[in-house]
């Protein structure tokens, strides 16, 4: 039979001891252990509320906010066509030369229109001779009052000078138009803007009506934002635009101009037989369209060129309430990284 102590056989003391023990700290192992569990379990909540942070970003930068990386820069240009035809005999600008409204680009050869001039001119001064001959003899034939003269002779000279009168008329109105062609001989620039593949040169003939030289019109670029039509509903126009162009840094700043009222259709096209030629859809696959948005650029940094065709990536501000600055200095960071992305992504 074991031994027993007297601290075992007594009651109290057991009590006692089991007090003890439940009062003591725990040991050190079963603290950490629990202060691993709190840190785990906090540290837990912190990666969801960030997760969740960054869910909210990802779904409002790429899906809901209207922004697209397929946007374009646009320009007008003057296709300059001579209103006169004849051989060009002076060239004044050359490729790539910046030009105001005005300028002189080329001349077309002027003497046949110098003799076109003078010729109208002597027909004018024979015609005022004309006329003052047939009105002296209308004014003499009225003031006879013998019986050789009728009304009807009197009637007679007196038309005859309103036809010298109207012929006149004819001679000084081709003169003015024979004026007129001898300016046209001066082709000039209609807008301010650089000539781009100027491929004429003297010697040349130009032909009325047919373009032989361009000019890209500086004042006229704009941004052409191609948008999902899942975006539309968040694009108005006056929406502020925060423009970033491919190779280059700088932010341009705009504001939406307009928003285009329909694109073209491959199901509106007519088959050979004349009937509608629909393409077949596939349910499972439902891309969505794009609609062109135009941009009016309110502010370009001098170190950012404009050129026509230029890839820019595009985020429109729908005038919601503001964001956190935090916020939205992560949304631009994200905005640049997207912009200086793989440049050979499928668009």
């Amino acid at each position: 039979m074991p031994a027993t102590t007297a601290d075992e056989d007594d009651p109290k003391s057991a009590s006692q001891a089991e007090i003890q023990r439940r009062t003591d700290p725990p040991p050190l192992t079963a603290r950490r252990s629990r202060t691993a569990k709190v840190f785990r379990l906090a540290a837990t909540g912190v990666i969801l509320v960030l997760a969740f942070v960054a869910a909210a970003f990802v779904w409002e930068f790429y899906v809901a906010a209207p922004w697209t990386r397929d946007g374009s820069v646009r320009v007008q240009v003057a296709n300059i066509a001579p209103q006169v035809s004849g051989q060009i005999v002076a060239l004044h600008v050359q490729d790539n030369q910046r030009v105001r409204k005005g300028d002189l680009l080329y001349v077309i050869d002027p003497i046949d229109f110098e003799v076109a001039v003078t010729s109208a001119d002597a027909e004018v001064k024979n015609r005022e001779a004309d006329l003052q001959v047939k009105n002296a003899q209308s004014a003499r034939r009225q003031a006879l009052t013998t019986v050789s003269t009728s009304v009807e002779e009197k009637q007679q000279f007196a038309g005859t000078a309103k036809i010298a009168e109207a012929s006149l008329e004819s001679a000084q109105a081709q003169l003015r138009q024979a004026k007129v062609n001898l300016e046209r001989t001066q082709v000039k620039s209609t807008v301010n803007g650089r000539v781009t593949n100027l491929l004429m040169r003297v010697g040349d003939y130009a032909r009325t009506g047919t373009s032989n030289i361009s000019v890209v019109d500086t004042d006229s670029f704009w941004i052409d934002g191609y948008f999902e039509e899942t975006k539309m509903a968040n694009i108005h126009v006056g929406d502020t635009a925060d423009i970033k162009l491919m190779g280059y840094g700088p932010h341009l700043a705009g504001t939406v101009e307009s928003i285009t009222l329909g694109i073209s259709t491959a199901n509106a096209a007519a088959s050979t037989q004349g009937l509608p030629d629909v393409n077949p859809v596939y349910t499972w696959v439902r891309l969505a369209q794009r609609v062109p948005v135009r941009i009016r650029i309110e502010h370009k940094p001098d170190d950012v060129p404009l050129v026509a065709g230029m890839t820019a990536t595009v985020v429109l501000g729908t005038g919601r309430a503001p964001l956190p600055l935090w916020f939205t200095g992560l949304r631009q960071r994200l905005f640049a990284f997207s912009a200086s992305g793989d440049q050979n992504e499928p668009r």
